[in-house]
């Protein structure tokens, strides 16, 4: 609903003095010209909303949609509801359709067929493979050591913990070294086969650096 303006209700005094008193003292009482009070003394029809400023948007544009533009529009969108607008302007340009994509745009929103966002897809966890034995898969991961947890010699170094475990019985071996680089996760590696009782199948890393370069 239109509110009532300060600015309505000051044109609504000035044409009702207007029409006890004539155009010249009220220019005059007003502070304005006589050609403003002429004007809403024209439009006033005893009515506030007689007295409210009129759009000045164009009933018309020369480069508006034709009739037969927003036909092809509306059926190919009935077609392709969930088509983005890239893809949508492209399918309108292989029928005839000459518009930029910014007017195609400002067409769908004014007609209100924007594109229909299609439901996400409801997630489904994937189920976590359980080992059977042993050895089956091994997971190795690297952390930084903080210069808190170190005491004695190791004051003052940097260090970064290898840890392996196994999925199955849970087993876990640490070791510490002071470089983090594939150099470090080879000998880490040897050392875990050795001591690992069983043979490993399979050894799964968050595939950082220090495995892959």
């Amino acid at each position: 609903m239109n509110s009532i303006t300060q600015v309505m209700k000051f044109r609504r005094s000035m044409v009702e003095y207007a029409l006890k008193h004539g155009v010249t003292k009220t220019a005059i009482k007003y502070n304005t010209y006589r050609q403003y009070v002429y004007r809403w003394l024209q439009r006033y029809d005893g009515s506030l909303e007689s007295l409210r400023n009129k759009s000045r948007r164009p009933k018309h544009h020369p480069k508006a949609h034709t009739v037969a533009e927003l036909k092809l529009i509306q059926n190919m969108r009935r077609r392709n509801p969930e088509a983005g607008l890239v893809v949508f302007w492209v399918k309108l340009r292989q029928r005839g359709y000459s518009r930029s994509i910014t007017g195609l745009y400002r067409t769908l929103k004014r007609i209100g067929m924007t594109p229909v966002k299609p439901p996400n897809p409801k997630y489904v966890p994937k189920p976590y493979e359980q080992m059977l034995y042993p050895g089956q898969r091994i997971q190795i991961d690297v952390k930084f050591v903080p210069s808190a947890c170190l005491t004695g010699e190791a004051k003052g170094k940097r260090f970064y913990q290898y840890t392996a475990i196994d999925e199955f019985s849970r087993w876990r071996y640490v070791e510490a070294f002071e470089e983090h680089s594939t150099y470090s996760s080879m000998i880490f590696l040897v050392h875990l086969v050795q001591a690992f009782p069983m043979p490993i199948e399979c050894v799964q890393t968050d595939n950082g650096p220090e495995f892959t370069k």
